[in-house]
């Protein structure tokens, strides 16, 4: 796929090769080696040769049970893929990405870094999206338990002044005690 000598891979195709493992956005050698356009063993001795590039925060191998994980989470995996692998396989932090294109070799590395960087900030741009919703639902959720609390108050109120008074009933109006003595005392 070139377009003025330029490799063009959709960002999306990127994006469905990031995984959350560790608690990190991870891509996986065989997913890595495929984007460039490498075997897999390829990509691994180019890593093993240039180990010291590679820090644990930057790249680690899958323990078995988060492999086998994985691998249940894909119902319609190809054996091709997942079945008769020897050694386990490898995750890529995007900081490990980006060291890998200086040590492979081949002639798209640097297009095919700049895609999976965009999938990597697109990914963390949606996740700050994601974050700023879940905190304005938060805040309206807050909202509205205080104006239910208002709307239960006033209707506290409104009862109260509705309900009818108990106690004797008094009159209405405007009287004058001193003219009420003069008129008993006339009549």
């Amino acid at each position: 796929m070139m377009a003025d000598n330029q490799l063009v891979i959709p960002v999306e195709r990127v994006q469905r090769v990031i995984y959350l493992i560790r608690g990190q956005k991870v891509m996986l050698d065989y997913d890595l080696a495929d984007l460039y356009g490498v075997p897999t063993k390829a990509l691994k001795q180019a890593v093993k040769r240039n180990i010291d590039r590679f820090p644990s925060d930057f790249m680690f191998e899958l323990r078995e049970q988060e492999f086998a994980n994985l691998r249940s989470q894909f119902v319609t995996s190809s054996l091709s893929r997942w079945g008769g692998r020897r050694y386990k396989p490898m995750a890529f932090t995007q900081e490990g990405v980006a060291m890998l294109s200086g040590v492979l070799r081949s002639d798209c590395a640097v297009q095919v870094n700049i895609a999976i960087m965009r999938a990597f900030v697109n990914l963390r741009e949606a996740l700050t999206a994601s974050k700023e919703l879940a905190r304005k639902l938060a805040e309206l959720e807050r909202r509205i338990a205080s104006h239910d609390e208002n709307i239960l108050t006033l209707f506290q109120a409104i009862r109260q002044l509705m309900a009818p008074k108990e106690g004797p009933n008094k009159r209405i109006g405007f009287q004058l005690r001193e003219k009420r003595a003069a008129y008993s005392a006339r009549g």
